[in-house]
């Protein structure tokens, strides 16, 4: 058995792994970077980068398929295996290539290939021929889809992220499971690059939005399009000659049974975490077999030992994941002592059309505070020279100071608004500050300015009430 002695131990080659190793490898040489598995990270090879390249051939076909709007006939089919083909050409040649040049320069001792589980407090065996010692450990082993036993049965046609990219044609038919991120990016590009595509829920609703009224409207624009069964679930599967059969119950109390090629199961991941034997590394694991840690300090409390990442079971985005990692480095390097992080606002965005994205603090969170909530269609001029104009906005401000809390919104190019008002909320800024910025004609920005404008309205409103209250009280 060989041993290794070192000052930092990283589990996990992934963003917040190599994050973390950015900072590290700067102040001493006593570190290890265990990785199970290929190097490459989820973002390049299973997430981020290979979903986008499928959304944006599914675009190319839609926008064909919906052309004569513009006055302009055109025509296309979709090549399965052409659409697969480009996409882990690109995905290999350029995503995933630029992060293993970046992985080789790292130096071979820096690097331990082979699955690490904890056999004592600061103690790793790596396979089965070496043992890690080290004084501080960051945990960023990343995450694994999540699959029902319901699924057992069908196995065989059983398809999660991890796998679809690897497919050599489209399937004629999908059965999507999940109304996550992945589930509804996914299916609807399927479902415009011509494959029969059924999208089936459980709670009714798309979690990324919490305002009744955007995930009222979120359902009707998607389920205008794809085929839907919101709310239910999956209470059998089998497989015969047709291919997988799926038996959903739905909240109604109806069932449907309906049969598919594939099965693409996208109800969330799995931190890796519980692969580790953290038990035996002194620390005791929830019930999803995960550890809880500060996120400003990313530290497992009463342990030299931080978390990062997707194994962090909590905002799994390419951004947060980054930030973790060196968070979780800076205080490795300053244990005992903690250096609490600022973290970003929070931002996530969906890739679907019309896109869904939510900044800062959403409606859920913000429902015992007193705002005010400045609340639109998704009907700037240009969004209806795109025709593009579904949607809504929701930009939420603090009612007495004007500040920028949060909002929700669900419309085309949603993501460009979404980063303007991310930049406000970083600097703490109020409606009127942002009102202040000039704005282009015709412009997708415009519909900021309105819903601000929107805002301040309800907000002058909200004032003259309070002040009535007052005097009233006087």
């Amino acid at each position: 058995m060989k041993t290794l002695n070192v000052e930092y131990a990283i589990v996990g080659a992934g963003t917040s792994g190599l994050g973390a190793y950015s900072k590290i490898s700067r102040r001493t040489d006593s570190l290890v970077m265990i990785q199970d598995g290929p190097y490459g990270t989820t973002c390049a090879r299973v997430g981020c980068m290979p979903s986008k390249l499928l959304i944006t051939a599914a675009d190319h076909a839609h926008h064909l398929a919906n052309s004569e709007f513009f006055g302009v006939s055109a025509s296309g089919r979709v090549d399965g295996r052409k659409v697969l083909e480009r996409l882990r050409r690109e995905r290999d040649h350029r995503f995933v290539a630029n992060n293993l040049r970046y992985v080789d320069k790292i130096p071979a001792h820096h690097k331990l290939e082979g699955r690490a589980r904890f056999i004592a407090p600061g103690r790793l065996r790596v396979g089965e021929s070496v043992e890690v010692r080290a004084q501080r450990i960051i945990l960023a082993c990343g995450s694994r889809p999540a699959i029902s036993a319901v699924f057992e049965p069908v196995m065989a046609r059983v398809l999660t992220s991890d796998t679809l990219f690897e497919l050599e044609d489209l399937p004629r038919s999908i059965a999507v499971i999940g109304m996550g991120v992945i589930a509804l990016e996914l299916g609807q590009a399927l479902h415009r690059l011509g494959v029969e595509t059924a999208i089936y829920g459980r709670s009714g609703t798309i979690n990324a939005l919490t305002h009744p009224a955007m995930q009222q409207e979120a359902l009707e624009i998607l389920g205008a399009e794809l085929d839907c069964y919101p709310s239910g679930r999956v209470i059998s599967t089998w497989e015969d000659a047709e291919g997988a059969w799926i038996e959903y119950e739905q909240s109604n109390g109806q069932w449907v049974t309906r049969v598919f090629d594939r099965v693409l199961v996208a109800t969330g991941r799995v931190s890796n975490v519980d692969r580790l034997g953290i038990e035996h590394g002194g620390m005791e694991p929830g019930e999803s077999g995960a550890v809880t840690a500060d996120p400003q300090t990313m530290r497992c409390a009463g342990h030299p030992v931080f978390i990062a990442g997707d194994a962090t079971d909590q905002l799994p985005v390419w951004h947060e994941a980054y930030d973790e990692g060196r968070i979780a480095a800076d205080n490795a390097l300053s244990y005992p002592e903690t250096v609490p992080a600022e973290r970003r606002p929070p931002l996530m965005v969906l890739f679907t059309d019309p896109q869904i994205a939510t900044i800062g603090q959403r409606f859920r969170q913000l429902q015992d505070r007193e705002i005010v909530i400045g609340d639109l269609p998704f009907t700037s001029p240009r969004h209806v020279v795109w025709n593009k104009a579904q949607g809504r906005i929701q930009v939420y401000l603090d009612a007495r100071t004007g500040v920028i809390l949060g909002a929700e919104l669900l419309g085309y190019q949603a993501e460009h608004l979404a980063h303007l008002l991310a930049l406000a909320i970083t600097h703490n800024m109020t409606a009127k500050q942002v009102l202040s910025m000039p704005v282009y004609h015709p412009s997708a920005e415009e519909l900021l300015r309105e819903v601000l404008i929107d805002a301040q309205k309800k907000r002058k409103h909200y004032e003259v009430e309070a002040t009535s209250v007052s005097e009233e009280i006087a």
